[in-house]
């Protein structure tokens, strides 16, 4: 399965290595679509590949470091 997310990094933890821990400890598969890191702040296009039992993790694991997480619906999908 794959997940496409938008995440929203607080300033305080840019400097942490969050895609790395997913990876490491998650058994997901990330993929950086696209990234704007600026002093303050981090936004980042991702997919996630995995078990979705496995992304269900990492998206807990990420929102309880204070990351903002946006799912992006597919294209086509109805709501």
């Amino acid at each position: 399965m794959k997940q496409k997310l938008f995440l929203t990094f607080p300033q305080k933890i840019l400097g942490e290595p969050l895609i790395y821990t997913l990876t490491r400890d998650y058994d997901v598969v990330p993929n950086i679509r696209g990234a704007s890191i600026t002093r303050d702040l981090g936004m980042m296009a991702l997919e996630l590949e995995g078990r979705p039992e496995d992304i269900d993790r990492a998206i807990e694991y990420l929102k309880s470091r204070n990351v903002q997480v946006d799912t992006i619906r597919p294209e086509g999908m109805d709501l």
